[in-house]
């Protein structure tokens, strides 16, 4: 399928220009057979086998619908943020999307706004969910994304997140993917690669291949705001997506 002009511009402001003759189909990052069984459907459900072993939400934030996990997330006490925080960014998008983009912390914008991906990075973000015909904006759930962080609270200064701060979160977080059930999962940056999959190697060791979370298929890429400063990187991140929607268009094949 051939690029439409309107995503070759998309590309275009990203930073990334296409060889006269690309079209829609990147070539695979890893081997096509890897990828088919990184790409199977799997809901994510509550004791689903997982290759890392991420903390179960503790208490009742286990059982909690949208409704109650949006009022523990904007009642939390549980550490320190909660005291220089203006609110809480809980989380965007269609809440049984297909792809569920998970990323590190909220920043300034994020805090005053209560959204994630906002400012810069958020643009840069839309504009390479719709070069793939994604959105955050209201649309079918194989259209409109759901966008998390992961934590909900803004460090100060933006520093990066302290471990006991993650950790006091993760339950949160764990609930969302649950309730989103997502086909595919986008973790951008390191702080969301750490939390999801339990590694401290480096993103471009882990990107270029499908991994799992809770059985459901996840792939790295580098977070937006990095790629503001690292503009050279910005190809290998659209390639990170072009693997991801791969194995989304797998898991269509394979229900047909």
């Amino acid at each position: 399928m051939a690029w439409t002009e309107r995503q070759r511009a998309m590309l275009r402001e990203m930073g990334i220009e296409l060889w006269p003759g690309a079209t829609a189909t990147s070539p695979p990052l890893q081997p096509p057979a890897a990828a088919a069984q990184g790409a199977a459907p799997a809901p994510v459900l509550p004791g689903a086998p997982a290759a890392s072993s991420p903390a179960a939400p503790r208490g009742d934030v286990a059982t909690m619908d949208w409704p109650a996990l949006r009022a523990a997330v904007a009642a939390c006490q549980a550490c320190a943020l909660a005291q220089s925080r203006r609110q809480t960014v809980f989380g965007v998008g269609h809440e049984r999307a297909h792809w569920m983009i998970v990323g590190e912390a909220p920043g300034e914008q994020e805090d005053l706004k209560g959204e994630p991906f906002v400012g810069p990075a958020g643009r840069l973000l839309d504009a390479m969910l719709d070069a793939l015909g994604l959105t955050r904006e209201p649309g079918p759930p194989e259209r409109q994304v759901y966008i998390a962080n992961t934590l909900k609270c803004r460090p100060p200064g933006n520093r990066n997140p302290l471990p006991e701060e993650m950790a006091r979160c993760e339950p949160f977080l764990v609930r969302q993917i649950q309730l989103v059930r997502p086909r595919i999962v986008l973790a951008m940056g390191r702080f969301a690669v750490q939390a999801l999959l339990r590694t401290d190697e480096p993103i471009g060791r882990l990107r270029g291949r499908v991994h799992r979370y809770q059985g459901v298929p996840l792939v790295v890429t580098y977070h937006p705001a990095y790629l503001l400063r690292q503009p050279a990187d910005k190809a290998k991140a659209w390639d990170d997506l072009c693997l991801a929607a791969e194995v989304i268009e797998g898991q269509g094949a394979a229900g047909a």
